[in-house]
């Protein structure tokens, strides 16, 4: 069975869990696209294309996954693209309650595609996009949460917004 699934998110900015559940995804699905939202309610720190780009740069070398981002909801961006599957990641117990409501409601508003959720390696299960902002504002360094280009990229942003 050929099917498509998307990996949609806010990217803000990537990760190496976000990566690390591109890897497994693509190890169980022919294709992956992973979609990255506008979703201006987050008010995120990169932009659209900024985070695309990174995406793309983290994800060189991987076989049959897509970059692209989207606006709107995520079932209406699967049917455009005929995927059946959406796959969310979950770290911790918290993340829980917030991802089950979103399934639904995607299930909800489209019964034909389905929410599978996968875990990250241990070493990235508490890795949030949120903490590695305010961990590099302090001046951590950044190199076992994201790609170097990533850390560097996030610095200089944080600087110029200071």
């Amino acid at each position: 069975m050929s099917q498509i699934a998307i990996y949609p998110g806010t990217f803000d900015p990537v990760t190496y869990g976000h990566i690390d559940l591109i890897k497994r995804a693509q190890q169980i699905f022919p294709k992956v696209i992973v979609a990255v939202a506008h979703n201006p309610y987050k008010k995120p720190l990169f932009s659209v294309e900024e985070r695309v780009s990174m995406l793309k740069k983290g994800t060189t070398g991987f076989k049959r996954i897509e970059v692209y981002d989207f606006d709107g909801l995520v079932v209406n961006y699967a049917r455009k693209h005929k995927a059946k599957v959406l796959i969310r990641g979950l770290r911790m117990v918290s993340d829980f309650e917030y991802e089950f409501q979103m399934a639904l409601t995607n299930r909800k508003l489209s019964p034909s595609i389905e929410t599978i959720f996968l875990m990250p390696q241990e070493s990235y299960s508490y890795l949030s996009a949120k903490l590695l902002k305010e961990a590099a504002s302090l001046g951590a360094k950044l190199s076992s949460f994201v790609p170097g280009f990533v850390e560097k990229a996030l610095k200089e942003k944080l600087r110029i917004q200071k």
